[in-house]
C-alpha cells in the first residue's frame, strides 16, 4: 500500500480530499497533510510518503519550490501538482521538475483515484525493474540458503531470472573443494558442471559458490527417493569420481529432505553441520593412516553405535569396559594414536546421535570440548571414563527427544504471545531465545504441534487482529501495525485468506451481531 500526503493552504480542499476517498479500500494509506511546503517538509521526512499531492500557489513555500527540494532529496517519491490556475507556464515548470501529473482544482474523487492508481502502478513497475536488475541467480540461491528471503519474494525473483524454483522436494548438499596445488578456478567450475551433468538424469541441481572453493547445491525433484538417492551418491560415488577426475579433495555436507521452499534454509544449516563433522572425520582418518603401530586394534563401531541408540545407563559401565578391552594395549602417554582412535569414534557417534535424536545442538563447541577431554587421557581407566561420559551426554539428547520437547514448545508459544507485534520476529529470533538451532526448532515444532511456526505466528496475529476489529475503532492499517505487519495490503489479503472476509467486512459483521443482540435484549426487557 502506497502512502499519500496532501499539501494545500486551503483547509477545505485538504479535508475534502481526505474524506472523499476510502483510502484503505483503494489500496493507499493517508499519512497526513500540511498547509504549505515549509510545514510539510519535516512531515515528509518523517512519514516518507510514496506519493505527494501539492498545490502550486501557497504562502511561505509554494508547490514548485517544495517539489524541487523533494525531487533532489527523495528522487523516488512521486509528485502530483494541483492548481486552480490554468496557466501553461505552471505546467511547464512542473514538467521540468519531473512531476508525475498536473491537474486542475477542483478534482473529483474518481479522477484523483484514477491518477493515484496510475502513479502507483508506475512505482510498482520501477521497483520490479530495479529488483530484477539488482538480484542475480547466485544472490537468490544464497538468500534462500541463508533464510533471508520469503517464499513469495523468492518465487517472484526466480520468475524474473527465468529460474525454475517450484518443486515437491528440496535438499542441500555442500561440497568443500580443496585443490592439492594452487586453487584453479577453471578446474572448480568444470567440476561444478560435471556434478550438475551427473545429477541431471534424476533431479535438477541449482548451484552457487558460497566462497571461492565451496559449492552449494540445491537439489530439487518430484520424488523423495530420487533426491535421497542422489544425495547418497554426492557424498559417495559421485564425490569419489570427481576427486579422481579433477585431482582434488572434497568434503561434503548433506542436509535433510524438505517439502517447502523455506525448508531450503533448514537443509542448508544441517548440511553445514554435517560438513563440519565429515571434515573433522576425514582429517582424523588421514592422521590415523600415518601411524605405524605394533598393535592391531579392532573396535566394533557398529556395536558401540547400536548401544548408543538402545542401551540403558545400568549396563553402560560394563558394556564400555568390554567394548574398550583392546585399547588396554595402548601406551596413552607415549603415542597420540589413542587420541585419534577416540576422536574418530566420537565424531561418528555425534553424527549418528544428531540423525537419530533430532538434536539441535551446534557440534562445533561440544566436539572441541570433548577433544580436550581426550587429550587428558593417560590410562585405560581414563579411556573408559571418557566413553561413559560420552554416552551420558549423547543420551541426554535422546531423553530430550523422547519427552517430545514439551518445555521448548511451551517456551516458544509464550515468547510468540509476548512478541507477536514485533515485525522483526522470525524463526531465527525465536530459536535464539530458546537456544536451539533454527532448523531443529522448525522440525520439532511441526512434529509436535502439527503446524509450522510461521502458521502458528500467523494464527496468533490474525486472532489478535480479529479481537481489535471487534473492540476498537482503530483503522485497518493501524491494526496491521499493532499485530506485527508493516504492509497493510499484505495484512488485508492474509486476513481474508484466514477468515474468508476482509477486515472491513469482519468489523461490519461484528457490528451487525452486536446490533442484533441489543435488539433481542430490548425485546426481552419490553416483554
Amino acid at each position: 500500500m502506497k502512502k499519500v500526503m496532501i499539501v494545500d493552504d486551503e483547509i477545505l480542499i485538504r479535508e475534502n480530499i481526505r474524506n472523499c476517498v476510502d483510502w484503505t479500500k483503494e489500496g493507499f494509506i493517508y499519512c497526513g497533510d500540511a498547509s504549505d511546503g515549509e510545514v510539510a517538509l519535516p512531515l515528509i521526512e518523517e512519514y516518507q510518503p510514496d506519493i505527494l499531492i501539492t498545490d502550486i500557489k501557497m504562502p511561505f513555500m509554494d508547490g514548485l519550490e517544495l517539489t524541487a527540494i523533494v525531487r533532489k532529496q527523495m528522487p523516488n517519491m512521486k509528485v502530483i501538482i494541483m492548481s486552480g490556475h490554468d496557466e501553461f507556464r505552471y505546467a511547464q515548470d512542473a514538467i521540468r521538475l519531473g512531476v508525475e501529473d498536473y491537474c486542475l482544482k477542483p478534482i473529483s474523487a474518481s479522477e484523483l483515484i484514477q491518477i493515484l492508481q496510475k502513479v502507483s502502478a508506475k512505482i510498482d513497475e520501477e521497483q520490479k525493474r530495479q529488483k530484477s536488475q539488482s538480484i542475480t541467480k547466485e544472490r537468490l540461491l544464497a538468500d534462500l540458503c541463508g533464510g533471508l528471503i520469503g517464499t513469495s519474494e523468492a518465487i517472484e525473483s526466480a520468475k524474473a531470472l527465468n529460474v525454475s524454483l517450484s518443486s515437491r522436494f528440496y535438499a542441500v548438499a555442500i561440497l568443500d573443494i580443496r585443490c592439492k596445488d594452487s586453487a584453479d578456478s577453471m578446474t572448480i567450475t568444470s567440476l561444478r558442471n560435471e556434478l550438475e551433468r551427473q545429477l541431471a538424469p534424476l533431479v535438477e541441481c541449482l548451484s552457487f559458490f558460497r566462497s571461492r572453493t565451496e559449492l552449494v547445491c540445491i537439489l530439487k525433484g518430484n520424488t523423495a527417493d530420487d533426491i535421497a538417492s542422489e544425495l547418497k551418491a554426492v557424498s559417495g560415488k559421485i564425490r569419489t569420481e570427481l576427486e579422481h577426475q579433477f585431482g582434488v579433495e572434497i568434503y561434503t555436507g548433506i542436509g535433510s529432505l524438505q517439502e517447502r521452499i523455506q525448508g531450503i534454509h533448514f537443509s542448508y544449516l544441517e548440511a553445514e553441520e554435517d560438513k563440519y563433522i565429515n571434515r573433522l572425520t576425514e582429517l582424523n582418518k588421514a592422521t590415523l593412516s600415518e601411524f605405524h603401530v605394533s598393535v592391531d586394534i579392532v573396535l566394533d563401531r557398529h556395536l558401540f553405535l547400536e548401544f548408543l541408540k538402545i542401551g540403558v545407563p545400568a549396563q553402560r559401565d560394563s558394556f564400555v569396559r568390554e567394548f574398550a578391552v583392546e585399547l588396554k594395549q595402548l601406551n596413552w602417554k607415549a603415542s597420540p594414536y589413542g587420541f585419534y582412535l577416540l576422536n574418530d569414534l566420537t565424531l561418528e557417534a555425534y553424527r549418528v546421535a544428531k540423525q537419530s535424536f533430532r538434536t539441535g545442538v551446534d557440534p562445533s563447541g561440544s566436539i572441541g570440548c570433548l577433544q580436550q577431554e581426550i587429550k587428558k587421557i593417560a590410562a585405560w581407566e581414563d579411556c573408559c571414563e571418557y566413553l561413559c561420559n560420552l554416552y551420558q551426554e549423547l543420551w541426554q539428547w535422546r531423553a530430550e527427544s523422547s519427552d517430545k520437547y514439551g518445555d521448548v514448545i511451551n517456551q516458544v508459544k509464550e515468547y510468540v504471545m509476548s512478541q507477536y507485534n514485533n515485525e522483526q520476529l522470525s524463526l531465527k529470533v525465536i530459536a535464539n531465545h530458546v537456544r536451539i538451532s533454527p532448523s531443529h526448532l522448525s522440525k520439532v515444532f511441526s512434529q509436535e504441534t502439527g503446524q509450522t511456526l510461521t502458521e502458528y505466528l500467523t494464527q496468533i496475529r490474525i486472532g489478535k487482529a480479529m479481537e481489535l476489529l471487534k473492540t476498537t475503532r482503530s483503522k485497518s492499517f493501524e491494526i496491521a501495525f499493532e499485530v506485527g505487519y508493516n504492509d497493510p495490503h499484505y495484512f488485508s489479503n492474509l486476513f481474508k485468506k484466514m477468515t474468508g472476509m476482509t477486515p472491513k467486512e469482519y468489523r461490519n459483521q461484528g457490528a451487525d451481531d452486536r446490533k442484533g443482540r441489543l435488539q433481542e435484549l430490548e425485546k426481552d426487557e419490553t416483554a
